[in-house]
């Protein structure tokens, strides 16, 4: 029988696990069911969290049985969504359900904060910019408008949280989930007690924070005979599902960045101090799970999203041949690239994007195509949309240079890491290398290396990162597109900034 580490993936929409050798070899993996989101009332984004956690249940008893008597798991951590509020009592039992960090219902009130000058007091402590659904406003707008469920509150979870107690019995946090309830001074560590008194409540009512790598607990016997984990296993303190994304690539340096590709994309840097000096205001900083450092990351928005749309328009299936009555969305994709593949970098048709942009990316606007002419193919039509996301992140990227931040590369991960082209022109128009890691599961990989750094079968974070590298292509700029996307960047700044005037 092997040792084994388990790396549990508890995402926004479901939960997967991966079971790894010492040698980061795969030996089992399982996935649950997608959560359903609730929204009683427009904008409001729930989720039960039983179901949350009956879906960890699932994918634990999944991967016990695709062991069987392999391997022995000495040790679990977790990569978790962040952002998320669950109100509980002092016994750790729900008293609301999950408020997720796609909620709107605090929009009003980060309006009326934001007026008041809030934000620039309280970002030089938590690094944080005011954004609707993240706990800290969440909080605020309970005590202020469902004083019912604020009044019975005593406890408030992240994700994170709540699934270890339900784990070990230990209210424990890590200090990337605890960062991203904007509730923790990011210079020391601890939980800030005048952003606190903000929200309405007291310190004692959040999770302890210990660093990730350090021994939660046991895994309880009860969850052990549920689950048929072997006794023993220990829960290792983990880190939100993108900084442990990050530890798994090995960005854990100044100079390396993470690009995330969903629908919603999200750039991630290294800072080896927390300070925020220079750097621009749509900027984030919060707690990296390697020891000493800290992320930088901004959200550019649903710039997936509108390629999503495009290709659900414009690819309906009248010359496609599918296998049923509907075409799937992979069948359209592959329709599209074949298109793609026809196109040629362009300075002169440029898309604003319909959700996001510059400065603005949680915003839902109408957006557009400008110079479109009657020559224009559809496939013309959804490059410009790759091209517009490309310059959107340079413009950013630009923006951190200035501050005086490395950027040397840029790891790609995400639907649009598997496009064909996509990475390409954003190598072109960035003038950076990208690499395009093959493996699809990273969260689960940076978890399951703290799980082995944690339990002290691997010396350091580093070491154990030569076990679990995997194969990686790398993309570079193609210099006959850099003039043409020079061209194509100046015109689009242009456009954004007449369409704020």
């Amino acid at each position: 029988m092997r040792d084994a580490l388990l790396g549990l993936d508890v995402g926004t929409t479901s939960t997967k696990a991966v079971l790894f050798d010492l040698a980061g070899r795969e030996l089992a993996r399982a996935s649950s069911n997608p959560y359903h989101n609730l929204s009683p009332q427009p904008g409001w984004v729930e989720q039960d969290p039983e179901e949350v956690w009956q879906a960890v249940v699932d994918t634990l008893q999944q991967i016990m049985q695709q062991s069987g008597d392999t391997a022995e798991i000495k040790a679990i951590c977790m990569a978790v969504q962040s952002g998320s509020l669950l109100p509980a009592n002092k016994a750790g039992v729900p008293v609301y359900p999950i408020i997720t960090w796609l909620d709107g219902r605090t929009d009003q009130l980060i309006a009326d904060w934001k007026k008041a000058g809030i934000q620039e007091k309280i970002k030089p402590i938590n690094g944080w910019s005011l954004i609707p659904g993240l706990p800290l406003p969440t909080i605020a707008w309970l005590r202020q408008y469902n004083p019912q469920v604020f009044q019975k509150a005593e406890h408030y979870y992240s994700v994170n949280d709540f699934i270890a107690h339900r784990l070990t019995g230990e209210s424990v946090s890590n200090p990337s989930n605890a960062g991203g309830m904007q509730l923790m001074d990011l210079h020391d560590g601890n939980w800030n007690e005048t952003i606190c008194e903000l929200a309405g409540i007291n310190s004692g009512m959040l999770s302890a924070v210990q660093p990730s790598g350090s021994i939660i607990g046991e895994i309880s016997p009860t969850i052990c005979n549920l689950t048929g984990l072997n006794p023993g296993v220990v829960l290792v303190n983990g880190g939100h599902d993108q900084v442990c994304t990050a530890l798994g690539l090995g960005i854990n340096h100044p100079g390396k960045f993470l690009l995330a590709c969903g629908t919603a994309w999200v750039f991630t840097g290294i800072l080896t101090s927390p300070e925020l000096g220079e750097l621009p205001d749509a900027l984030g900083l919060n707690f990296h799970a390697y020891p000493e450092r800290w992320t930088l990351s901004q959200s550019l928005g649903g710039l997936g999203a509108s390629l999503e749309w495009w290709v659900n328009r414009a690819w309906q299936g009248v010359d496609i041949k599918a296998s049923g009555d509907d075409v799937s969305r992979q069948d359209k994709f592959k329709a599209y690239n074949q298109e793609l593949h026809k196109t040629e970098a362009n300075q002169n048709l440029i898309f604003l994007p319909m959700t996001g942009g510059h400065a603005d990316p949680a915003t839902t606007r109408r957006g557009g195509f400008i110079g479109l002419d009657f020559t224009h193919t559809r496939a013309e039509m959804g490059r410009a949309i790759m091209e517009g996301a490309g310059y959107e992140l340079r413009w950013a990227l630009d923006a951190v240079r200035m501050a005086g931040q490395p950027i040397d590369c840029l790891w790609m991960v995400g639907g649009a890491a598997q496009s064909p082209i996509w990475p390409s022109i954003l190598a072109d128009i960035t003038g950076l290398p990208i690499q395009i890691p093959e493996y699809d599961n990273w969260p689960a990989l940076g978890a399951a290396i703290l799980a082995g750094v944690g339990s002290g079968l691997f010396a350091d974070i580093d070491s154990a990162l030569e076990n679990f590298r995997k194969p990686t292509r790398e993309i570079f700029p193609n210099p006959d597109n850099k003039k043409i996307y020079e061209s194509g960047f100046y015109h689009y700044k242009q456009l954004i900034k007449q369409r704020h005037e």
